[in-house]
């Protein structure tokens, strides 16, 4: 059977796949490697870990296993890290991260200067700190010799894509959150180029996500075992490639997900233009386009709240018997360790547990974490609902999606069933559905998303805990705007 690698480059680590024509997941492992936080609020890493996780993984992937088979390549990858290349191809600093706080007052002019109206009209976004381009006049303004130096910009999966096959390409899901695509034309914007102060000649070849990038180089195939003819095909931004990897492609499919951080994804035939400035329209993976909020802490809260404070990694445990518990919670937590994207863009918020008492529990802070991170999931919904979408039901993925309780919570807190799919692989199975088709296996992500996602089971919302939620969301709902005043000032003492 031929068989296809689907690469996830996650913050902590790399997941690797190796999937069968007919979706049957053959193998699999995980490689890890460090994030370091040179400041506070700053968050890089380099990029030569990614390409020895890389290697390490798909050596160990392959153990016995047909390598003969292996016809594809492809990737999901963390988005908007600015990777820096100089005329040598070497790297010129560490990565800066999708999660890094440090450009809130590039974030601030591109926003108010340069204006959210041009910003849309040009990108079809405004500007959020976690956005490539206020992470490149950074660089410029703080450190010149190297903005100087730089010869190529480039996302994380596409320096994977790089060493591999020699390609200097990326896909337009990725590019999307580069804050310098053109999203409606697909194509990269002269005037954010300017803005920025760089050169088109700079950024990579733009494909579709299901396109053949380039081929394995030699010495990579040799060191791997793999034939040289095994294509490269470009991949996804890891959101874009785990709607691909649930099946939430075309009209008006909806996918969540709980990894290290949080998206609502909305999948879309059409452009559609975020009115309220408050979520992202990018291209899709198969092809189309989609509106995505995303909060930057999610499951990390999770593990935060349980490996940190708790100092236990049994959440099973934590969770046990909290579902009697859904909506009549006393305690709330504002998920924002990181700051916040959507729908508030705010480098300075931070994260809270509000409404203590004497007799709070530990339960009730564990039940709170949950609840937090699907309120602000919730938060992202209705800003859905203000551009006018209907979203029906949706789908669920990421680690956190592997609890029973918190599925629940987010079908009760959403109001809507929750699909399951029968593999919740995410970004790394919707890779090799894009590698799929780009060898030709299938001849849409849409044929390859009928031929393989599957639904486990649903969870419905019952109407009395939704009931009971509506209420605790509305509180929830006024706690950002009390604290945005006090965000700043804590900030800056933490400095």
């Amino acid at each position: 059977m031929r068989t296809y690698i689907g690469v996830d480059l996650g913050t902590s680590g790399t997941k690797f796949l190796l999937v069968g024509a007919d979706g049957s997941i053959l193998a699999e492992n995980t490689q890890t490697y460090p994030v370091r936080y040179p400041h506070s609020g700053w968050s890089e890493q380099d990029p030569a870990d990614w390409f020895h996780a890389a290697m390490r993984g798909i050596r160990a992937l392959l153990e016995g296993q047909d390598r003969s088979a292996v016809r594809g390549i492809s990737f999901g990858g963390q988005m908007h890290g600015l990777v820096a290349l100089d005329r040598e191809g070497c790297v010129i600093r560490p990565a800066i991260l999708w999660n890094d706080g440090r450009t809130e007052k590039q974030t601030a002019y591109l926003n108010e200067v340069v204006g959210k109206k041009l910003l849309s009209e040009y990108t079809g976004n405004i500007a959020f700190a976690g956005f490539t381009a206020p992470k490149i006049l950074w660089m410029k303004e703080n450190e010149p010799q190297n903005f100087a130096r730089i010869d190529k910009i480039m996302l994380p999966k596409d320096y994977l894509a790089h060493r591999l096959s020699g390609s200097f390409c990326t896909d337009l899901s990725d590019a999307s959150g580069m804050l310098l695509l053109d999203v409606k034309n697909r194509r990269w914007s002269r005037e954010m180029c300017a803005i920025c102060g760089i050169s088109e000649r700079m950024l990579p070849r733009l494909y579709e996500s299901y396109e053949v990038v380039g081929t394995l180089r030699g010495e990579i195939a040799a060191e791997l075992g793999l034939s040289a003819s095994v294509k490269i095909i470009a991949g996804a931004g890891d959101n874009a490639a785990a709607a691909v990897g649930t099946g939430v492609v075309g009209e008006g499919g909806c996918n969540v997900s709980l990894g290290t951080s949080g998206t609502l994804f909305i999948s879309s035939e059409q452009y559609r233009e975020d009115k309220v400035n408050a979520l992202h329209s990018f291209c899709h993976a198969d092809g189309g386009w989609h509106l995505m909020g995303c909060i930057l802490s999610a499951a990390s809260c999770n593990a935060w709240w349980s490996d940190k404070i708790l100092q236990t990694q049994d959440y099973a445990a934590e969770q046990a018997g909290l579902e009697e518990e859904m909506g009549r919670n006393e305690v709330f937590f504002l998920p924002y360790l990181m700051g916040e994207r959507s729908p508030h863009n705010d480098v300075s918020a931070r994260g809270a547990f509000i409404g203590m008492r004497p007799d709070t529990s530990r339960r009730q802070m564990t039940l709170a974490v949950l609840e937090g991170v699907t309120f602000a999931l919730r938060d992202c919904l209705e800003a859905a609902r203000a551009n006018g979408m209907h979203i029906a039901r949706t789908k669920l993925c990421g680690g956190g999606a592997k609890s029973p309780l918190w599925r629940k919570i987010v079908a009760n807190v959403l109001g809507m069933p929750v699909d399951i799919p029968q593999t919740e692989q995410g970004p790394a199975y919707g890779a090799a559905m894009l590698a799929m088709v780009g060898c030709g296996e299938y001849s849409t992500v849409q044929a390859a998303a009928d031929a393989v996602v599957r639904v486990r089971e649903t969870v419905q919302p019952d109407a009395a805990v939704s009931a009971r939620y509506e209420e605790r969301y509305a509180a929830f709902r006024a706690l950002y705007p009390a604290l945005k005043g006090v965000f700043p000032a804590l900030a800056l003492s933490g400095k």
